[in-house]
């Protein structure tokens, strides 16, 4: 697997890394250069470094590339790794009490914070989803910014066991 990496075209392996962190094509650049890999564990790490070394100003910028959760308007202009984690907790068949609630919630987390809410929802459940929205948005924004930070992180990691299992 690493071998096959290690061998990517930079436009290729920028379209293979890009969405690691959403829309941060940045970040699949800089690690193209620090190519080739011993193995993906080297590689993952490197790519977390790299977002975590970056400027607050550029995490920010990142963070604000997530989408809203359970937003049934924009739900088909996701990219496609947001949409597949979206659908496979079923915030695509949220009733209309839960879609409203995720639009209040969405709303006044983002008014709050200045970014959306970030949750790695793989094997969640919409009831956990809720409820880890419902206690985050009462947060202090200094823990706030530090937990979507982590989140950002747990997604990446989700998505790189993705690109491992291939």
């Amino acid at each position: 697997m690493i071998n096959k990496i290690n061998k990517l075209s930079q436009s290729e392996f920028i379209k293979v890394f890009a969405n690691i962190f959403e829309n941060s094509t940045w970040i699949a650049e800089e690690l193209y250069e620090q190519k080739p890999f011993d193995n993906f564990d080297e590689l993952s790490s490197k790519i977390l470094d790299i977002f975590d070394n970056a400027s607050k100003k550029k995490q920010l910028i990142i963070l604000n590339a997530h989408p809203d959760l359970a937003d049934k308007t924009k739900i088909s202009s996701l990219t496609p790794d947001s949409r597949k984690e979206q659908i496979n907790v079923g915030l695509d068949q949220c009733t209309g009490e839960e879609f409203k609630e995720f639009k209040s919630l969405n709303e006044k987390y983002k008014k709050k914070f200045g970014f959306p809410f970030i949750y790695a929802v793989k094997n969640k459940s919409k009831k956990e989803i809720l409820s880890n929205f419902r206690q985050r948005i009462s947060y202090d924004i200094s823990v706030e910014f530090n937990e979507a930070i982590k989140q950002v992180k747990k997604i990446a990691s989700l998505r790189l066991n993705e690109i491992n299992k291939e």
